[in-house]
Protein backbone atom coordinates (compact mmCIF):
# COMPACT_ATOMS: atom_id res chain seq x y z
CA UNK A 1 0.00 0.00 0.00
CA UNK A 2 1.26 3.15 -1.21
CA UNK A 3 2.29 5.83 2.41
CA UNK A 4 1.57 8.82 -0.24
CA UNK A 5 -2.13 7.51 -0.97
CA UNK A 6 -2.39 6.86 2.85
CA UNK A 7 -1.45 10.38 3.54
CA UNK A 8 -3.88 11.52 0.87
CA UNK A 9 -6.87 9.37 2.27
CA UNK A 10 -6.66 10.68 5.68
CA UNK A 11 -6.99 14.16 5.19
CA UNK A 12 -10.01 13.35 2.86
CA UNK A 13 -11.94 11.48 5.27
CA UNK A 14 -11.36 14.26 7.96
CA UNK A 15 -12.29 17.02 5.54
CA UNK A 16 -15.57 14.93 4.24
CA UNK A 17 -16.60 14.46 8.05
CA UNK A 18 -15.78 18.42 8.71
CA UNK A 19 -17.78 19.30 5.54
CA UNK A 20 -20.48 17.01 6.25
CA UNK A 21 -20.64 18.86 10.10
CA UNK A 22 -20.35 22.30 8.40
CA UNK A 23 -23.38 21.17 5.95
CA UNK A 24 -25.26 20.21 9.09
CA UNK A 25 -24.33 23.43 11.18
CA UNK A 26 -25.12 25.43 7.76
CA UNK A 27 -29.26 24.27 8.01
CA UNK A 28 -29.73 26.55 11.23
CA UNK A 29 -27.84 29.46 9.98
CA UNK A 30 -29.57 32.48 7.91
CA UNK A 31 -28.66 35.49 6.32
CA UNK A 32 -24.57 36.29 6.16
CA UNK A 33 -23.59 33.56 8.71
CA UNK A 34 -25.14 31.27 6.19
CA UNK A 35 -23.80 32.85 3.01
CA UNK A 36 -20.39 32.58 4.86
CA UNK A 37 -20.58 28.68 6.19
CA UNK A 38 -21.71 28.25 2.37
CA UNK A 39 -18.33 29.94 1.18
CA UNK A 40 -16.42 27.87 3.37
CA UNK A 41 -18.06 24.94 2.45
CA UNK A 42 -17.50 25.49 -1.41
CA UNK A 43 -13.48 26.07 -0.80
CA UNK A 44 -13.49 22.56 1.02
CA UNK A 45 -15.68 20.96 -1.39
CA UNK A 46 -12.64 22.24 -3.86
CA UNK A 47 -10.30 20.95 -1.11
CA UNK A 48 -11.31 17.32 -1.50
CA UNK A 49 -11.52 16.92 -5.30
CA UNK A 50 -8.21 18.20 -4.94
CA UNK A 51 -7.46 15.12 -3.01
CA UNK A 52 -9.52 13.16 -5.49
CA UNK A 53 -7.11 14.18 -8.24
CA UNK A 54 -4.10 13.15 -6.28
CA UNK A 55 -5.43 10.15 -5.04
CA UNK A 56 -6.06 9.07 -8.58
CA UNK A 57 -2.83 10.18 -10.06
CA UNK A 58 -0.95 8.38 -6.87
CA UNK A 59 -3.21 5.15 -7.45
CA UNK A 60 -2.26 4.92 -11.54
CA UNK A 61 1.26 4.68 -10.95
CA UNK A 62 1.27 1.50 -8.66
CA UNK A 63 1.31 -2.16 -9.48
CA UNK A 64 -1.72 -3.32 -11.26
CA UNK A 65 -3.24 -5.37 -8.55
CA UNK A 66 -2.92 -2.77 -5.87
CA UNK A 67 -4.43 0.04 -8.25
CA UNK A 68 -7.49 -1.81 -8.76
CA UNK A 69 -8.28 -1.65 -4.56
CA UNK A 70 -7.28 1.74 -4.34
CA UNK A 71 -9.53 2.89 -7.25
CA UNK A 72 -12.38 1.08 -5.47
CA UNK A 73 -11.96 2.76 -2.75
CA UNK A 74 -11.40 6.18 -4.55
CA UNK A 75 -14.74 5.41 -6.10
CA UNK A 76 -16.37 5.20 -2.64
CA UNK A 77 -14.73 8.89 -2.02
CA UNK A 78 -15.77 10.27 -5.12
CA UNK A 79 -19.43 9.15 -4.45
CA UNK A 80 -19.35 10.95 -1.24
CA UNK A 81 -17.94 14.09 -2.43
CA UNK A 82 -20.92 14.20 -5.16
CA UNK A 83 -23.34 13.65 -2.09
CA UNK A 84 -21.71 16.59 -0.31
CA UNK A 85 -21.67 18.62 -3.45
CA UNK A 86 -25.48 17.84 -3.87
CA UNK A 87 -26.36 18.71 -0.42
CA UNK A 88 -24.02 22.29 -0.75
CA UNK A 89 -26.10 23.03 -3.45
CA UNK A 90 -29.52 22.06 -1.69
CA UNK A 91 -28.27 24.44 1.33
CA UNK A 92 -27.51 27.13 -0.64
CA UNK A 93 -30.10 27.37 -3.09
CA UNK A 94 -32.58 29.07 -0.40
CA UNK A 95 -35.55 27.63 -1.57
CA UNK A 96 -35.96 24.92 1.68
CA UNK A 97 -39.20 25.05 3.28
CA UNK A 98 -39.18 24.38 6.47
CA UNK A 99 -40.25 20.25 6.39
CA UNK A 100 -37.92 19.97 4.31
CA UNK A 101 -35.05 21.56 6.45
CA UNK A 102 -35.86 19.29 9.37
CA UNK A 103 -35.48 16.39 6.85
CA UNK A 104 -32.00 17.87 5.79
CA UNK A 105 -30.94 18.71 9.27
CA UNK A 106 -31.88 15.10 10.46
CA UNK A 107 -29.81 13.71 7.38
CA UNK A 108 -27.07 15.26 7.63
CA UNK A 109 -26.61 15.16 11.28
CA UNK A 110 -26.97 10.95 10.30
CA UNK A 111 -24.80 11.48 7.92
CA UNK A 112 -22.11 13.50 9.89
CA UNK A 113 -22.47 10.45 12.59
CA UNK A 114 -21.64 8.06 9.76
CA UNK A 115 -18.86 9.95 8.50
CA UNK A 116 -17.30 10.20 11.84
CA UNK A 117 -17.60 6.26 12.51
CA UNK A 118 -16.14 5.61 9.02
CA UNK A 119 -12.93 8.40 9.58
CA UNK A 120 -12.61 6.99 13.55
CA UNK A 121 -12.64 3.15 11.61
CA UNK A 122 -9.93 4.53 8.95
CA UNK A 123 -7.48 6.39 11.26
CA UNK A 124 -7.62 3.33 13.66
CA UNK A 125 -6.42 1.18 10.72
CA UNK A 126 -4.22 3.37 9.92
CA UNK A 127 -3.06 3.69 13.38
CA UNK A 128 -3.15 0.20 13.37
CA UNK A 129 -1.17 -0.42 10.15
CA UNK A 130 1.50 2.53 11.59
CA UNK A 131 1.66 0.39 15.37
CA UNK A 132 2.67 -2.77 13.52
CA UNK A 133 4.91 -1.21 11.25
CA UNK A 134 6.70 0.41 14.42
CA UNK A 135 6.93 -2.89 15.90
CA UNK A 136 8.47 -4.75 12.72
CA UNK A 137 10.65 -1.62 12.22
CA UNK A 138 11.92 -2.19 16.16
CA UNK A 139 12.70 -5.64 15.92
CA UNK A 140 14.72 -4.89 12.68
CA UNK A 141 16.41 -3.12 15.00
CA UNK A 142 16.73 -5.57 17.67
CA UNK A 143 17.91 -8.02 15.57
CA UNK A 144 20.74 -5.40 13.64
CA UNK A 145 21.75 -4.70 16.91
CA UNK A 146 21.82 -8.74 18.08
CA UNK A 147 23.66 -9.31 14.88
CA UNK A 148 25.84 -6.67 15.29
CA UNK A 149 26.98 -7.76 18.48
CA UNK A 150 27.41 -11.55 17.38
CA UNK A 151 29.62 -9.41 14.74
CA UNK A 152 31.92 -7.90 17.14
CA UNK A 153 32.11 -10.86 19.42
CA UNK A 154 33.13 -12.83 16.11
CA UNK A 155 35.65 -10.41 15.24
CA UNK A 156 37.14 -10.53 18.94
CA UNK A 157 37.05 -14.43 18.82
CA UNK A 158 39.30 -14.56 15.71
CA UNK A 159 41.39 -11.90 16.94
CA UNK A 160 42.32 -13.70 19.91
CA UNK A 161 42.89 -16.86 17.68
CA UNK A 162 45.16 -14.95 15.62
CA UNK A 163 47.29 -13.77 18.74
CA UNK A 164 47.54 -17.10 19.35
CA UNK A 165 48.33 -18.24 16.21
CA UNK A 166 51.19 -15.96 16.30
CA UNK A 167 52.35 -16.79 19.86
CA UNK A 168 52.36 -20.38 18.50
CA UNK A 169 54.51 -19.24 15.60
CA UNK A 170 56.68 -17.28 17.38
CA UNK A 171 57.12 -20.92 20.05
CA UNK A 172 57.80 -22.87 16.90
CA UNK A 173 60.21 -20.39 15.46
CA UNK A 174 62.17 -20.58 19.02
CA UNK A 175 62.45 -24.19 18.73
CA UNK A 176 63.36 -24.82 15.49
CA UNK A 177 66.09 -21.90 16.73
CA UNK A 178 66.89 -24.46 19.46
CA UNK A 179 66.93 -27.47 16.99
CA UNK A 180 69.23 -25.75 15.09
CA UNK A 181 71.91 -24.98 17.69
CA UNK A 182 72.16 -29.07 18.65
CA UNK A 183 71.69 -30.13 15.67
CA UNK A 184 75.32 -28.02 15.12
CA UNK A 185 76.71 -28.93 18.31
CA UNK A 186 76.05 -32.91 17.09
CA UNK A 187 77.62 -32.23 14.53
CA UNK A 188 80.89 -30.62 15.93
CA UNK A 189 80.61 -33.49 18.52
CA UNK A 190 80.74 -36.19 16.08
CA UNK A 191 83.50 -34.08 13.93
CA UNK A 192 85.55 -34.75 17.37
CA UNK A 193 84.58 -38.11 18.14
CA UNK A 194 85.81 -39.09 14.72
CA UNK A 195 89.07 -36.93 14.49
CA UNK A 196 89.51 -38.81 18.06
CA UNK A 197 88.50 -42.33 16.44
CA UNK A 198 91.47 -41.01 14.13
CA UNK A 199 94.13 -39.98 16.58
CA UNK A 200 93.84 -43.36 18.79
CA UNK A 201 94.00 -45.50 15.62
CA UNK A 202 97.22 -44.09 14.92
CA UNK A 203 98.53 -43.91 17.97
CA UNK A 204 97.58 -47.66 18.07
CA UNK A 205 99.19 -48.49 14.90
CA UNK A 206 102.53 -46.31 15.63
CA UNK A 207 102.65 -48.56 19.26
CA UNK A 208 101.89 -52.10 16.97
CA UNK A 209 104.97 -51.27 14.92
CA UNK A 210 107.11 -50.35 17.76
CA UNK A 211 106.45 -53.10 19.59
CA UNK A 212 106.95 -55.21 16.73
CA UNK A 213 110.48 -53.51 15.84
CA UNK A 214 111.33 -54.00 19.54
CA UNK A 215 110.82 -57.86 19.09
CA UNK A 216 112.47 -58.13 15.60
CA UNK A 217 115.81 -56.83 17.43
CA UNK A 218 115.23 -59.28 20.32
CA UNK A 219 114.70 -61.90 17.98
CA UNK A 220 117.07 -61.60 15.82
Amino acid sequence: MSEIFEGYERQYCELSANLSRKCTAALALQGEQKKQKISELRTGLEDAESLTRKMDLEARNLRPNVKAVLLAKLREYKSDLNNLKTEVKRIGSGNLNSAARDELLEAGMADALTASADQRSRLMMTTERLNHSGERIKDSRKTMLETEELGVSILQDLHQQRQSLLHAHNTLHGVDDNIGKSKRVLTAMSRRMNKNKWIIGAIIAVLVIVIILILYFKLR
